[in-house]
Order: C-alpha cells, then structure tokens, then sequence
C-alpha cells in the first residue's frame, strides 16, 4: 500500500506553497487506495511553537484534506541519538565547530545548498563540547559500495551524496538534536511512508537520505519532488519572507476546497507561478 506524509514545521504558518505540497501528497495516496499522513516536525529548537500545529490541522481541514496523524518528531529523539551513537561507534561522524563563516571563507566547491563543507575537521583531534557531527561521506560510500534511488517524475538516479559533502548529522545546539537529513529518514522509516513527496528543492538532499537508509538498514522508498510555487520575483514561497498565510485567507472566508481545486488544476492566484521542472537539479 503506498503512505504519503506531509511533515510541517511549526515555526511559522503554512502558506500556499504547504498547501500545494500537502495537496500532492494527499491525492497520490487517495489515487491509488493508500494512506495519507501528519508528521509535525517540531525539534527546530525555540523556533518550534506548539500552537501552531493546530493551527496546521484546521488549516488541511479547510483544504479539505484527511489525513491520520502520526508521532511528532519531539517524540523520537532517542532514536536519533541511538542512530547518530551508532555511527559515531563504526567511525562514520566526526566533531566540526567550524561556523558558517569560516566554511564559507574555506570552501572551494559550491553545492546545491551553499559552499560545500571541505572537511576542515576531519581527522583532526576537535573538543567534542558544543560540536557538531558531521558524516564522512567518502568512507560512508565505501563502505555501502554504489547506491540508486527512484524518483518517479526523474526515474531511477545514482546516488551521489558527495554533492552536499559531509552534511550534519548531529547540530551543536543541544535544544536542536538532530539535523534534517538524520531526522527525516528515520521517521519515514517509522511511518512506513513508501513515497516521500516533497518540493523538488529536497531533490539533492534525496542523495544522502539514500546513503543514511543504507548505513542503518532502513526500507527505502520512492520519492516524488514536485515543483514549486514561485512569488512575482520568481522565488519560491516562504515563511521566513513573509508568504500570505492559509490562516489568514482562512479567516477572511475564503473556499479552502474551492482553493484546492484551483492549485490542482494550476490555476493560480495572481502573481503565483508554478517553478521549473527536473530538468535543473543535480
């Protein structure tokens, strides 16, 4: 049976580009008889507010969505810090207390996120307090040999996580006990979700999920990137600029379900496009 999951962060509203998301992974599931589910992402530290994953939950409602809710991520934190002990013990994370600056000033190679760390600590003795974890990826890749994985709009892809370089896995902020990347391929694990959709800015991050789902024996699944929805400067939609909200159309009366049928149909909202294609993305 397919299982499809929407997984919001609670550190700000959901706007038009969430609904779209959620909307994709909704329909695939109901298309072809699986489950659609909710996984609140709330280990962001102090930006995580509770109050706003109800907000989320009316939000889908008005959409007209169903879904079943499964364990928010706060709840899994011992399993991120059993995996990320377990890959610290076969030798495949090591301490880094580089900041952004210096990664930045240091790196020769950029990567679909930004410069790409060049391994500055690796193999150098560093103080473990207050450190970050970060994966060797070479001796990761040595060790599971070549990988693929299946996207089902981009086909099958070889797995080359070298392009992110040796993403972190552990952050040095102890509210904060698991990155992105460590996070969400243990709990689509737990989910049983067999096809993680999301917007096709993931689409490079698919690369080290893969190499995670190898080193700790996880199932893996197929992946769905879709585009994006862009605003009038061509950037995709995003809480942290400001995108109108779905609470706030919510509350001015507007057809949560009129909406959605709109997005599915791509009939956008006025100054809304609908971003590239896969044709751009490593």
């Amino acid at each position: 049976m397919i299982v499809t999951r929407f997984a919001p962060s609670p550190n700000g509203p959901l706007h038009l580009g969430h609904a779209y998301s959620a909307i994709v992974a909704h329909d695939l599931a109901k298309a072809r008889g699986g489950r659609f589910l909710l996984r609140i992402e709330d280990i962001d530290g102090a930006r995580s507010r509770p109050e706003l994953a109800e907000a989320f939950r009316a939000d889908l409602a008005w959409l007209g969505l169903e879904w079943e809710e499964v364990p928010a991520q706060s709840t899994r934190v011992t399993a991120y810090a059993q995996a990320a002990e377990w890959l610290r013990r076969e030798g495949l994370l090591y301490p880094c207390r580089c900041t952004r600056a210096e990664i930045a000033a240091a790196a020769t190679e950029g990567g679909p996120d930004g410069p790409v760390y060049p391994g500055t600590c690796r193999g150098t003795p560093v103080d473990h307090a207050a450190a970050a974890w970060r994966l060797d990826v070479a001796e990761a890749l040595r060790r599971t040999g070549p990988l693929t994985w299946l996207d089902e709009r981009a086909g099958e892809q070889a797995a080359r996580p070298e392009l992110l370089g040796d993403v972190v896995l552990v952050r040095r902020e102890a509210e904060t006990p698991a990155s992105y990347h460590l996070a969400v391929t243990i709990d689509d694990s737990a989910d049983g979700v067999t096809l993680v959709t999301r917007g096709i800015d993931l689409f490079p991050a698919t690369h080290v999920h893969r190499l995670l789902q190898a080193l700790l024996d996880l199932p893996v699944p197929a992946w769905h990137h879709h585009p994006l929805l862009l605003d009038e400067t061509g950037t995709k939609l995003a809480k942290r600029r400001g995108s109108p909200s779905l609470v706030d159309r919510r509350r001015a009366g507007e057809d949560g379900r009129a909406l959605a049928d709109l997005l599915r149909a791509g009939r956008l909202p006025a100054g809304i496009t609908l971003g590239e294609g896969l044709d751009r993305v490593p």
